[in-house]
């Protein structure tokens, strides 16, 4: 393969490896995935754009992960099940294509990571200031935290990915279900060491940032609820942090086990598997967990499936 003339244009994808029984059920069962997860998201997006009375700043914000989740169900699921129903010599992908997937991809784990952060801002000044909420959470300060939230993900992903566009290739075989960084600078035989470098501190100063950020908002929420005397205003903090929490703690273990199972070959098959379930299971339950979970979307959403249902 890698005597080809069009190795550097075109690249032949590993893909999974899916036994002929199972090619139909996991196609199938990946579709109605991806399904659920555009409907979904789609709809709760556009529930709370289109009500005046959901523009709060904690939906606003909220708004920001349904449009990242839809856009990293579609970087990597019609690919997939594309390849699933293809033969494995036969999974090409162009190498523009492979470095649009791969930033996209990259740029989906990140954005989620900075749009937590800025809904555990909006959580703890809700929760530790509530008097200075309005004050502190304008129209003006949420452009700002969704700028931040987006610009810092587009400026340092787009870093990443140009370090491994710059080098020249000598493969052509992507050793994974999907176009990624180090699937990028795989394709090379010149010295990575400032891709690993730059890589593996992006990661640090990510994970750092998003563990510390939320840690220490919720450190300082729990402060308020153990001193505070309110057991109703206590009661909805913890209703409310809680789906933030969990939400948080499906994409933290997702991408954990993508980013362990990296540094072993040994385990191939099982980070390719994490990394599809990186893809699905956070869309996949962020709208049921956080939607279904606030009051106002919940009741929005109910009465839209009635309307339809009279209808």
């Amino acid at each position: 393969m890698d005597n080809l003339t069009f190795r550097y244009n075109i690249l032949l994808v590993e893909g999974l490896k899916i036994t002929p029984q199972s090619t139909y059920p996991a196609f199938v069962l990946l579709l109605i995935s991806y399904i659920f997860i555009m409907v979904s998201n789609i709809g709760i997006a556009t529930q709370i754009l289109a009500d005046k009375k959901l523009h709060q700043p904690m939906h606003i914000l909220f708004c920001h992960l349904p449009l990242n989740d839809i856009m990293g169900a579609t970087v990597l699921l019609p690919h997939l099940l594309r390849d699933i129903l293809t033969d494995p010599s036969e999974r090409y992908i162009t190498y523009v294509e492979c470095v649009i997937q791969a930033y996209f991809a990259h740029l989906y784990g990140t954005t989620s990571h900075t749009v937590l952060m800025i809904m555990a801002f909006d959580r703890y000044v809700a929760i530790c200031n509530p008097l200075r909420y309005p004050t502190i959470m304008t129209n003006k300060m949420i452009v700002k935290l969704s700028a931040a939230a987006w610009g810092v993900a587009i400026v340092l992903v787009g870093i990443l990915i140009s370090l491994s566009v710059r080098l020249s290739h000598c493969r052509s075989v992507i050793l994974n279900h999907i176009c990624d960084n180090a699937s990028l600078f795989k394709l090379s035989c010149e010295d990575v060491t400032v891709n690993n470098v730059y890589g593996l501190t992006f990661t640090v100063v990510l994970f750092t940032s998003s563990i510390g950020c939320v840690f220490m908002t919720y450190l300082m929420i729990a402060i308020v609820c153990i001193k505070g005397k309110n057991k109703a205003t206590n009661s909805k903090a913890i209703k409310t942090c809680s789906t933030h929490l969990a939400v948080y703690v499906i994409l933290l273990t997702s991408g954990f086990n993508v980013i362990v199972l990296h540094r072993f070959s040994a385990f191939s098959e099982n980070r390719k598997l994490s990394s599809v379930m990186l893809h699905v299971i956070p869309p996949g339950l962020n709208p049921v967990i956080y939607g279904l979970q606030a009051k106002e979307i919940r009741q929005k959403m109910v009465k839209l499936f009635r309307n339809k249902i009279l209808f």
